[in-house]
């Protein structure tokens, strides 16, 4: 095992967790700010939890919201479904988490185009969803544009663990959650790993509001792994991820880190703070 005296690092129970820190990976760019250390890093039987946002960004897959005109559904479903019905009525009601509750009762106007993006590209389904709908991710783009998932998580898994070259396994994780019922496994998003049924969209969140919610989704892994050991990684991950300052994980969480509203986020004011799109988990 390396000596990792002067290498940045936290232990979570049997494992240790590295982080990898980059500056803002933009659109285009290749991965190689997080394979890089992964290889000098990395040891055999170790796993590279990588965070979707980055991937979507690399990969391009942004979409500008503001190009899009809302639709009197996607008013509706802003306005009435989710600001309302899901932010005073249904969500309590579930016991939705009060984070959730206080952002729903508090929907920005622009949300209206995202609920059309959401509409047009995923359907019904995933639009009913009241927040973070098909995975998309307003708070880590510039401007008025978003994230969609990455495009084949599994095959990039392949790609980034045959870059390191080592026998590791490499996972792309969401933060939203999977869950459980009846010793079966589901989740809202529109793909996961092979054991968790997906593309569920509004369905399997208010189904997951009576189950047990497991943590974050792997989303693509570069090994066949049983779905109780990749929870346990995914959720490894997100716990460092957590206890960040940077964490942006909603659209209001980005103007607490950068200082700026959602709309006039730029390129450079996301390059401006350390990013850990990926950390390494090591048993110890």
């Amino acid at each position: 095992m390396k000596d990792l005296k002067n290498i940045k690092h936290v232990t979570n129970g049997e494992y240790i967790v590295i982080p990898i820190e980059t500056g803002y990976i933009k659109p285009n760019e290749d991965l190689s700010s997080i394979i890089n250390p992964a290889i000098e890093l990395m040891e055999d039987g170790d796993y590279l939890v990588i965070a979707e946002t980055p991937i979507s960004v690399s990969q391009n897959r942004l979409v500008d919201e503001s190009q899009y005109k809302p639709s009197l559904t996607a008013k509706f479903l802003t306005t009435v479904w989710s600001k309302y019905l899901w932010g005073y009525v249904f969500g309590p009601i579930l016991g939705i988490k009060e984070r959730t509750i206080k952002n729903l009762r508090r929907l920005p106007e622009e949300t209206k185009s995202h609920k059309e993006v959401v509409l047009q590209l995923y359907g019904l389904k995933h639009a009913l969803k009241p927040a973070s709908e098909a995975g998309i991710d307003l708070s880590n783009a510039p401007g008025t544009f978003v994230s969609l998932l990455p495009e084949n998580p599994e095959k990039v898994a392949k790609e980034i663990k045959n870059e390191i070259g080592k026998n590791v396994c490499v996972m792309i994780i969401d933060t939203d959650a999977t869950y459980m019922k009846n010793g079966k496994y589901f989740t809202g998003l529109p793909i996961a790993i092979d054991g968790i049924d997906a593309d569920n969209g509004f369905f399997g969140y208010v189904r997951g509001q009576l189950s047990e919610n497991m943590g974050s989704t792997p989303l693509g892994c570069s090994e066949k792994m049983d779905v109780e050991t990749a929870l346990k990684i995914a959720n490894i991950a997100e716990d460092y991820q957590r206890s960040l300052s940077t964490e942006m994980k909603t659209i209001h969480s980005v103007k607490e880190v950068l200082g700026s509203e959602i709309d006039e986020v730029t390129i450079e004011a996301l390059d401006s703070i350390t990013h850990t799109p990926a950390v390494i988990i090591r048993k110890q």
